[in-house]
């Protein structure tokens, strides 16, 4: 409804600028507090006309001219500013397109394939809080673009080539592996072992390099090692995955590209490119006209290559795949991802468009797989889900096991997700349990509790034999009501920006704004002890409510309880 409304303000405006003798392409529609939506396109024609943008602001306000049953009530002029505002009619079909469309409501019709690759964390241990940043931040975003409209592909990228996957497939031969645990933390106990003994006792490495080399080549006996040790520390980290209700449709293996000779045809057009240098033996890429100052190392001295040149044949692979690509990195990749979006451009290559997030932290403090201090993903999880229910036994000691348990699990996961993803990617955060479960802060318990207040008001109307059949969309007037049903109709509107900006936090921050706004009402504005015909009005405005809940969680990956 808002995308409609805000096409109509547009074409009006649009019209306007021409009929008082303008040329402009961009309107400069914006949020405002005072409007619906407002225009500042008399800044714009302001240098180009060379006259005040009050003066021009009152040129095209005299020629607007809103069409009759137009979704537009009325424009005023503050100026420079064009203030728009919904009309009835906008108010009274939000609510039936809400209830025509229910679960399809805020669903767009964008179009083309995108390939998103989150997560792609190492196989040699279990995922820790910096992980679950990433797996949140891509899962969210590919729900955000499959509900604007694209087909959307998520991959995990496993890197098998690496060091520490050797290190790991040692640390196998050589340490027991404790079958009692979780299968990747493990794994990450060999990693671990293996590790200090490499440090303590230096002339195992050669051992590792070897290992490294028979992998290379495609030695059958080690390739099969390596399967089953990634397999294995995967095992423990699709379990990990499928808890936070994060899913991947794709298991990605860099081997792929080395084998299927796709790594040596990019090193080979690299070795032709006019910037191609060797230095001490390396094959290297000047950047430097990119405004990159560090090379980028594509085959070392002794002619392997690096994680980069297969990154390279892997973004070549995907954008044959695909019609754009998206990759989620932390902080610390900002230079090697420039550097490789230099390279394919160089190339004549499809770039991927890089979301960087910045790092999350836990009061505990830093985390590192390698020297073996770290808290993993699981560890935050149980904790969450322990406090989580503590506090559904103490707000609900009437239910059962069952129940409070299950409530525990949908709260807690809730709880962690939002917590992560309400900050914009680029921002450091770090994560407090304590405060991400706190029912009145505004997280996700607050807006799963606002379905659930939804879906107990809706069950209470039906027990005592009330519906919402033939109600009356004029008699929603209140300043709680309208306010309410504006918040529900910008929902295709939140996910149209999170899309383009690839911001999932945009989603995050309205669902906080819509329970607000649906507490808001509730608070002051009575339903089932409300006269008939205002009652049947105001019991399809929570259903709307609901449905837009709902809808908005499904698109942050957390579940809708019905009953908390």
């Amino acid at each position: 409804m808002f995308l409609k409304f805000k096409d109509e303000v547009s074409s009006a405006l649009s019209n306007a600028v021409a009929d008082a003798g303008f040329e402009i392409d961009d309107m400069a529609l914006e949020e405002s507090p005072h409007a619906d939506i407002a225009s500042s396109v008399a800044f714009k024609l302001a240098p180009k006309y060379r006259r005040s943008p009050k003066e021009i602001c009152g040129e095209v306000y005299k020629n607007i001219k809103i069409p009759p049953d137009s979704l537009i009530d009325r424009a005023e002029m503050t100026a420079p500013y064009i203030n728009f505002f919904v009309s009835r009619n906008f108010l009274n079909e939000t609510i039936l397109r809400v209830l025509l469309e229910r679960d399809f409501f805020g669903n767009l019709q964008h179009t083309g394939k995108v390939i998103l690759e989150h997560t792609s964390a190492n196989p040699d241990g279990p995922l820790h809080i910096g992980h679950i940043r990433n797996s949140v931040i891509g899962d969210t975003l590919a729900r955000i673009l499959k509900r604007a409209g694209h087909d959307v592909e998520a991959q995990y990228y496993i890197n098998d080539m690496g060091r520490q996957i050797a290190v790991v497939v040692w640390g196998l031969l050589n340490f027991k592996f404790d079958k009692t645990r979780k299968k990747d933390h493990a794994i990450a106990e060999v990693y671990i072992n293996a590790n200090r003994s490499l440090v303590d006792e230096k002339e195992h490495s050669p051992e590792v390099d070897a290992i490294i080399k028979k992998y290379e080549t495609g030695d059958a006996e080690t390739v099969t090692k390596f399967r089953d040790a990634i397999d294995t520390a995967m095992d423990g980290i699709k379990e990990s995955l499928k808890r936070m209700n994060i899913h991947h449709d794709a298991f990605i293996w860099e081997s792929q590209f080395v084998r299927s000779g796709e790594v040596n045809r990019i090193v080979e057009r690299i070795k032709k490119l006019n910037r191609a240098m060797i230095k001490e033996g390396a094959l290297m890429v000047d950047l430097k006209d990119t405004g990159i100052e560090k090379p980028l190392v594509i085959q070392r001295s002794d002619g392997t290559t690096l994680y980069t040149t297969r990154d390279l044949a892997y973004h070549e692979w995907k954008s044959s795949n695909c019609d754009s690509m998206i990759d989620i990195l932390g902080a610390d990749h900002k230079l090697i991802s420039s550097q490789l979006k230099a390279v394919l451009r160089i190339l004549g290559m499809k770039e991927p468009e890089i979301v960087i997030f910045e790092f999350v932290s836990l009061p505990e403090g830093s985390m590192s797989t390698r020297r073996g201090v770290f808290i993993s993903a699981d560890e935050v999880l149980d904790q969450v889900e322990k406090a989580a229910y503590e506090e559904v036994n103490k707000r609900r000691p009437d239910t059962d096991e069952e129940f409070k348990k299950k409530v525990a699990k949908m709260v807690g996961i809730g709880a962690v997700r939002y917590d992560i993803v309400r900050v914009s990617p680029e921002k450091a955060t770090t994560f407090d349990w304590k405060e991400a479960l706190d029912f009145e802060k505004q997280g996700a318990p607050f807006i799963q509790y606002s379905h659930a207040r939804a879906c107990s008001i809706i069950k209470n109307a039906q027990d005592e034999g009330i519906v919402y059949e033939n109600f009356d969309t004029n008699l929603l007037v209140e300043e709680e009501e309208v306010a309410l049903i504006k918040k529900l109709a910008i929902f295709e509107n939140v996910i149209d920006s999170a899309a383009h900006e690839l911001k999932p936090n945009i989603v995050a921050i309205y669902a906080r704004e819509l329970a607000d706004a649906f507490n808001q009402f509730y608070r002051y504005v009575p339903v089932i002890s409300a006269e008939p015909d205002f009652r049947a009005a105001r019991l399809a405005l929570v259903e709307c409510s609901r449905i837009v809940l709902a809808n908005a969680l499904d698109t942050l990956g957390i579940e809708a309880p019905e009953s908390m």
